[in-house]
């Protein structure tokens, strides 16, 4: 991997950095921080051994990518005028900031840059999990995948799609984490030990999504395999469609998309 400068050090550049450098696709001599906290740099200097002796200018100057982890109500302006003023102009852009669009990103930083408007998800140490991303014709994408291949899967989208994949996609793990609490409880409440409720949950999940992989079935045809007529499993399901599991599912999904597309076109404090 190429040089490259992380403007902002929160934790999502932390778990980025981290699951980079443990699938040795960065190593911690092509690693570069900037941050207004400088105990955060020092932090993951330490942590990570980023052995860097650059300034903040020669950092810029010799970035082939800059990673903008910076806050939406920050200073943008000012970061993106310290950037081209030290950055050469073929410096990749890769901006993981909520809410920012190619267009205003393309205002900063100039029309012939290229750019990477990315919401990354939160799955970063276990490689699995999808990124949303969308490129301006100026980004080599060949180059560049491994790094943003390195903390998850990679989803190339419109960016129309973006509000829309932030609500449903990066936001959908705690549908899955709240899935998994609830489903635990039930076991626990219907007399099993915490212990081992957990763990009949999580290899459900697990089988259950090697199963759909394995058969390529879609899941209503292995829940027909799994019910017999009468029996335990199709009065279970009886019982949570009464609930309106689905569509309170569904509607907790479209609030999560209005929320992120009602923080996009928020205006920065």
């Amino acid at each position: 991997m190429s040089q490259i400068h992380f403007v902002g050090a929160g934790q999502m550049a932390e778990a980025i950095i981290r699951a980079a450098l443990n699938r040795q696709v960065l190593a911690a001599g092509d690693i570069t921080l900037a941050d207004i906290d400088s105990q955060r740099i020092a932090t993951l200097r330490e942590r990570y051994q980023l052995d860097t002796t650059l300034s903040d200018v020669q950092a810029l100057a010799a970035a082939d990518y800059i990673v903008l982890g910076v806050r939406p109500q920050d200073d943008i302006d000012g970061v993106a005028r310290h950037i081209c003023q030290f950055a050469s102009p073929q410096t990749t852009i890769i901006s993981i900031i909520a809410g920012v669009t190619l267009e205003r990103l393309s205002g900063l930083f100039g029309l012939d840059r290229p750019i990477v408007r990315m919401i990354p998800n939160t799955l970063t140490d276990t490689g699995l999990g999808y990124s949303g991303v969308v490129l301006t014709p100026q980004v080599q994408p060949e180059p560049l995948m491994p790094f943003l291949e390195s903390f998850g899967k990679v989803m190339l989208l419109e960016e129309r799609l973006i509000d829309v994949f932030t609500g449903f996609a990066v936001a959908g793990v705690n549908y899955v984490y709240y899935f998994i609490e609830s489903l635990s409880d039930a076991g626990v409440l219907s007399g099993l030990s915490r212990a081992q409720s957990t763990q009949v949950v999580w290899e459900n999940l697990l089988g259950a999504v090697a199963m759909l992989k394995i058969s390529d079935k879609h899941p209503r045809q292995l829940m027909d395999i799994n019910n017999s007529p009468a029996g335990v499993g199709i009065n279970g399901l009886y019982e949570l469609n009464n609930s309106d599991f689905a569509a309170g599912l569904q509607r907790s999904v479209m609030t999560a998309v209005r929320r992120t597309t009602e923080l996009a076109g928020s205006k920065p404090a």
